[in-house]
C-alpha cells in the first residue's frame, strides 16, 4: 500500500456487467468508425449509414434509457427519462434527414422539420443534467451555480463568436432564418457544455460509473456538434463521414450508461502508516474553474485585438456579463466565508466550553506517548492541575500491574482498521494527586499518528461491582460462599494444577434438629445458630479449604487434596476430618442465654479420575442422606451403591408414570373372614403392578417411589373406582360382599377427591349403601381433626363405612378414636405379629379389644397368618381377621370362587391345614401373592 489513505478499494457490487459488453460497445463504434473512413465503398451506403445508422444508435439509446427508467425507481428516474427523449428527437431529426437525402434523393432545405428536432435535442439533455446534479441546499448555493454556468458559457460564446459565430452571422445575415439557425447550434451546444463542466465537480456519488458514463456521451456528441458548426466543415460535409462516428459513439455510449457501467462502493483503505495530508484535487478543479472561464473569455477578446479585427459588441457585452458574474460571485463567496468564519468560532467557542465545562478528563497523547493537551476537569478527577499533567509521560501515571495490558490493547487498537474500530475502551488504575490509585476508564480514539483519552473515574463504580460480586458468591447470612461459588471452586480443584487429585473431597453436612430450633425459638435464634455453625465451620477447615452454606441447614466443605498418593491414608485424615467437624458442630450452642443442642450428619465423597464436579456434589449430598437415613449425628463416605439405589429408584419411578395408562395395575382383594363363623364379611382392596418387564411390586415397593402427589392421587383414583366398579359387579351376581379401600387422611381430604365425586361414583355403579368402607389410614399430626371428622361424617351420610387402620401405632389413635366417628378397629400388624408369643403385646391386645368391644365396633386383626393367632385374638374378643391363615389376595376369578363356597375354616383347638383357593397355604409372610392369570 503506498500513500496510505489515499487508496480506495474498489469493490464490485453485484447487478455490474464483465468486460464483454464493453468489447463489444467498442468494436461495433471502431467497425462504424472504419467504414466512414473508407467512405462505406459507395455513396448511397455512406448516406444510409450516415443518417439512418445515426438514427438507429439514437433510437437505441432513447429506449435503453426508457426502459431503465421504467425498471428501476430512483430519485434519477427523471433524467434517464429526459436523456431518452433527447435521443429520440435525436433519433427523429436523422430519420428525417435520411428520408430527404436517401428516400427523395435531394438536398435537404434549410431550415426543416429535421432542424427543429435536433434543435429539441439539447433542451432535455440540460435538464437531465441538472437532475443528475446534487442540488445545493442554499440559495447562495443555487446563485453560483448558475453564475458558474454562466462563466463557462460566456467564456466559451466569447471564444466561439470570436474564431466563427461572428463570421457565420455576417455571412447568414441576408437572411434571418439561415443565420439564426446556424447559430443556435452553437449556442444551444455551448449550453450544454456549460452544463457539463459546471456539473462535472457537484455531480451525485450515487452510481457515479453510470452518470459519468453518460456526462462522456453528451460530451462526445456535443464536441461533435461544435465540429459540424464550424464553416469549413458546414460548406464539405457529406453524409456518412467519419464526423459521423461521433455521434454514433456517442449515442451508443448513453445506451449502455444505465446498465453495462460498473457500479463500484468506494472504501477506504485503512492507513498502514503516518498519514500524509493531499490535496483535494477534484475541489480545487471546482474552485477554479470560474477563473478559468474569466481567462478563457479574456482571451476571446485578446484575440481579437491581436488579430487587428474589431473587437465585436456581442464579445464587449458578453465579456462585460462574464466579468460582472465573476464579481457578484465572489461577493457571494466573500459573504458566505465571512458566515462560515463566524460559525466556525462559535462551533469552536462551544467545544472548548463543553471540554472544559465536562467531568471527563479529555487528554491528547502524542505517538510518543507525551501528553500534549490534558482539559482543566483533571484538577477535579485526578487531583492534579492540567498543567502539570502536560508533557508528562502517559505511562508513568498507570499502575504497573496494569501497564502491559493497556500497552497492548493500545497497540492493537493502532493496528486495527479504523473503518471497523473507529475506537476502544480502557480501564486502569490511575495516580491521583494525593498518591492513591484511581479507577480509571477511557474512551480511545485516534489522532493524528497519537490517540485522545476520554477518562472518567469510575472508582466508586468499580467498587460497587466488587460489592455486588462479592454478595452474588456469598450467603448474607453467614457470608460464607454460596453453592455457585463453592461449584466454581470445586471444578477448579477438579480441573487445575491439582486435577486428577484422588485426595481431594466434598463434605455435605447437615444439622439435625435445626428446624425443631426453628420451631421452639423462632427463627432469629435459628439464624443466629446458623450463624455460629458456619463460624465453627469456617474455623475448623484448614487454609486453603472451603467452607459454604449451601441453603437452609446444609453446609458445604471443599478439602483440597495434598497430592498423596496414599488413599486410605487420605481417606482415613479426612474422615477424621468430618469426624471433628461431626463434633464441632455438635457442641452446645449458646443462644438469648439457652443452651441449644444439634447433631450433624455428614456425607463424603472423594474426586476421581474425569468427575465432574456436579457428580461429586451429588456423590457427597447422597452420602449425607444415607448419614441421616442410618440415625443422624454421623459421617458416611460415598459408595457407588447409592447411586445405583438412585438410578434404580428414578427408572422405578418412571415406569411408574406410564403404568396406569399401559394398564400395568392389576387390582386383588383379601377376604376379612369372621373369626367364629368363617365366613367372608369384607374383602380387602389391593393393588399390584406387574410391570412390563414381568416385575410384580408390592405397594410397600411402588408406593416408596411414588414420590410424585399427583401420581399417587391418580393411583388412589384407581383404585377407589376399580374397587366399587368390581364391587358393583359382584353384587349384581349376588355376592354382596362390602369391600374396604385403604385411603389415607391426607388424600382423603385432599381437594382433587372431593365428597361429591364418592357420591357420584356409588350412584353411577349402583352400589348398595354400607357396601363400602374407608380404611382411613396414618395419622399425620399436621391434619385438620375438625375438617377430617366433618369429611368422615359427611361420608357417613352416603351410606360409607369408617374403619380406622392401623390402630394400636401412633400417638394419635387414641385421640382419633375419641373424635372421629369410626365404625370397624383394625389392629396393627405389629400386635398381631407378637400376641402369641408376648405377653405384653398379649394384654395390650386384648385391652385395646376391649376398647373397641365396649364402644360397640367391630374388629379386625391384620397379618393374622397362623392358626395359633387366630386361636389367641378369638380368645381375646376380635370379630375378624385377615390374612394368610385364610387366604392371600386373590385375583376376581378365585374371590367368586371364594365367594360361593363363602366358609374358610376356623381352627378350634389344634393347628389345621388352611385352604386356600383349592391349596394348602403355605406359612409365609402376607406378602405372598397368588399368581395371577394371564389375561
Amino acid at each position: 500500500m503506498s500513500a496510505p489513505g489515499a487508496l480506495m478499494a474498489r469493490q464490485t457490487v453485484p447487478g455490474g456487467t464483465g468486460p464483454l459488453p464493453q468489447l463489444l460497445l467498442a468494436a461495433v463504434c471502431a467497425a462504424y468508425g472504419l467504414g466512414a473512413a473508407l467512405g462505406w465503398g459507395s455513396p448511397e451506403v455512406a448516406m444510409v449509414m450516415g443518417d439512418f445508422g445515426l438514427s438507429a444508435a439514437a433510437l437505441i439509446a432513447a429506449v435503453s434509457c426508457f426502459l431503465y427508467a421504467r425498471a428501476k425507481q430512483s430519485r434519477f428516474r427523471p433524467a434517464w427519462l429526459l436523456f431518452s427523449l433527447s435521443s429520440a428527437m435525436a433519433a427523429a431529426g436523422n430519420a428525417v434527414w435520411g428520408w430527404y437525402e436517401v428516400v427523395l434523393d435531394r438536398e435537404v432545405p434549410s431550415p426543416s422539420i429535421a432542424d427543429l428536432f435536433f434543435l429539441c435535442f439539447a433542451p432535455p439533455a440540460i435538464v437531465g443534467l441538472l437532475v443528475l446534479a446534487k442540488r445545493p441546499v442554499t440559495k447562495a448555493g443555487w446563485v453560483c451555480l448558475v453564475l458558474d454556468a454562466w462563466l463557462i458559457g460566456g467564456s466559451l460564446l466569447t471564444l466561439s463568436w470570436s474564431l466563427a459565430l461572428a463570421h457565420t452571422a455576417h455571412v447568414q445575415g441576408e437572411s434571418v432564418a439561415p443565420a439564426a439557425l446556424s447559430l443556435a447550434y452553437p449556442l444551444l451546444d455551448i449550453v450544454l457544455v456549460s452544463m457539463v463542466l459546471a456539473l462535472h465537480f457537484r455531480r451525485s456519488a450515487t452510481n457515479r460509473s453510470a452518470v459519468n458514463t453518460a456526462i462522456a456521451a453528451l460530451a462526445l456528441t456535443v464536441l461533435c456538434d461544435a465540429l459540424f458548426t464550424s464553416p469549413l466543415l458546414r460548406e464539405n460535409y457529406r453524409s456518412g463521414q467519419l464526423l459521423d462516428a461521433g455521434w454514433f459513439a456517442g449515442s451508443l455510449l448513453l445506451a449502455y450508461a444505465p446498465w453495462g457501467a460498473r457500479r463500484t462502493v468506494e472504501t477506504a483503505r485503512p492507513p498502514r502508516g503516518p498519514r500524509h495530508p493531499s490535496r483535494p484535487v477534484a475541489g480545487s478543479l471546482a474552485a477554479l474553474t470560474p477563473y478559468l472561464a474569466a481567462a478563457v473569455c479574456t482571451l476571446g477578446i485578446l484575440y481579437n485585438v491581436i488579430e487587428g479585427r474589431r473587437v465585436d459588441r456581442v464579445v464587449v457585452l458578453t465579456g462585460c456579463t462574464v466579468v460582472l458574474a465573476l464579481v457578484v460571485r465572489q461577493g457571494i463567496m466573500l459573504v458566505d466565508n465571512i458566515a462560515l468564519t463566524h460559525e466556525l468560532a462559535q462551533k469552536e467557542n462551544h467545544f472548548r466550553s463543553l471540554v472544559q465545562g465536562s467531568s471527563d478528563v479529555i487528554m491528547i497523547a502524542a505517538p510518543s506517548g507525551i501528553l500534549r493537551y490534558v482539559s482543566p476537569a483533571a484538577a477535579g478527577v485526578y487531583g492534579r492541575e492540567a498543567e502539570e499533567l502536560v508533557g508528562s509521560e502517559l505511562a508513568s501515571l498507570i499502575h504497573s500491574e496494569d501497564l502491559g495490558r493497556v500497552v497492548h490493547e493500545v497497540r492493537r487498537f493502532l493496528a486495527a482498521p479504523p473503518a471497523e474500530e473507529p475506537t476502544t475502551r480502557i480501564e486502569c488504575r490511575f495516580r491521583s494527586g494525593t498518591g492513591e490509585w484511581l479507577n480509571v476508564e477511557s474512551t480511545v480514539n485516534r489522532h493524528q499518528g497519537g490517540l485522545i483519552f476520554n477518562s472518567r473515574d469510575v472508582t466508586e463504580r468499580v467498587r460497587l461491582q466488587a460489592q455486588l460480586q462479592h454478595n452474588a458468591e456469598h450467603d448474607p447470612l453467614t457470608d460464607l460462599p454460596n453453592r455457585a461459588l463453592f461449584t466454581e471452586r470445586v471444578r477448579r480443584a477438579l480441573t487445575g494444577r491439582r486435577a486428577g487429585d484422588s485426595g481431594t473431597a466434598v463434605l455435605f453436612i447437615d444439622l439435625d434438629g435445626f428446624k425443631g430450633v426453628n420451631d421452639r425459638l423462632g427463627h432469629q435464634a435459628g439464624d443466629e445458630l446458623l450463624i455460629q455453625a458456619a463460624r465453627r465451620l469456617q474455623d475448623s477447615v484448614r487454609t486453603g479449604d472451603t467452607a459454604a452454606r449451601l441453603g437452609g441447614d446444609e453446609f458445604a466443605a471443599l478439602i483440597v487434596g495434598d497430592g498423596s498418593r496414599d488413599r486410605s491414608a487420605r481417606e482415613y485424615q479426612v474422615q477424621e476430618i468430618a469426624d471433628r467437624l461431626r463434633l464441632t458442630l455438635s457442641q452446645p450452642y449458646r443462644i438469648d442465654g439457652s443452651e441449644v443442642r444439634v447433631a450433624a450428619s455428614i456425607g463424603v465423597a472423594f474426586a476421581e479420575p474425569g468427575i465432574t464436579p456436579t457428580d461429586l456434589m451429588r456423590n457427597a449430598d447422597l452420602a449425607m442422606y444415607r448419614a441421616k437415613a442410618a440415625g443422624k449425628d454421623r459421617v458416611e463416605l460415598y459408595a457407588p451403591q447409592m447411586q445405583a439405589e438412585v438410578v434404580r429408584r428414578t427408572e422405578l419411578a418412571a415406569r411408574l408414570r406410564s403404568a396406569l395408562h399401559q394398564g400395568e395395575f392389576a387390582l386383588l382383594h383379601q377376604p376379612v373372614v369372621s373369626l367364629t363363623t368363617g365366613r367372608i364379611a369384607a374383602v380387602a382392596a389391593q393393588a399390584r403392578w406387574r410391570s412390563a418387564q414381568g416385575i410384580l411390586f408390592t405397594p410397600a415397593e411402588f408406593l416408596r417411589v411414588a414420590e410424585d402427589g399427583d401420581r399417587t392421587a391418580e393411583l388412589g383414583r384407581w383404585l377407589l373406582e376399580e374397587a366399587v366398579e368390581q364391587a358393583a359387579e359382584r353384587s349384581r351376581l349376588g355376592h354382596r360382599v362390602p369391600v374396604s379401600v385403604r385411603i389415607s387422611a391426607r388424600r382423603l381430604l385432599d381437594k382433587s377427591l372431593p365428597l361429591g365425586s364418592i357420591e357420584a361414583l356409588l350412584t353411577r355403579h349402583g352400589l348398595a349403601s354400607g357396601a363400602l368402607i374407608i380404611e382411613l389410614a396414618d395419622s399425620d399430626p399436621r391434619i385438620s381433626f375438625d375438617d377430617l371428622e366433618q369429611r368422615l361424617v359427611s361420608l357417613r351420610r352416603l351410606g360409607v363405612r369408617i374403619a380406622l387402620d392401623g390402630f394400636g401405632s401412633g400417638y394419635a389413635a387414641i385421640n382419633a378414636l375419641r373424635r372421629l366417628p369410626v365404625d370397624v378397629l383394625k389392629l396393627d400388624r405389629g400386635l398381631v405379629e407378637g400376641v402369641v408369643e408376648s405377653a405384653r403385646l398379649h394384654k395390650i391386645t386384648a385391652g385395646l379389644l376391649r376398647i373397641a368391644c365396649d364402644l360397640g365396633m367391630q374388629s379386625v386383626a391384620d397379618g393374622v397368618d397362623v392358626p395359633e393367632q387366630v386361636l389367641a385374638l378369638r380368645a381375646m374378643g376380635c370379630t375378624h381377621g385377615q390374612g394368610m391363615a385364610f387366604s392371600g389376595p386373590l385375583d376376581e376369578y378365585r374371590l367368586r370362587r371364594s365367594l360361593v363356597r363363602d366358609e374358610f375354616p376356623v381352627p378350634g383347638g389344634v393347628a389345621l391345614p388352611v385352604l386356600t383357593g383349592g391349596a394348602f397355604a403355605a406359612r409365609n409372610g402376607s406378602n405372598s401373592e397368588t399368581r395371577v392369570p394371564p389375561t
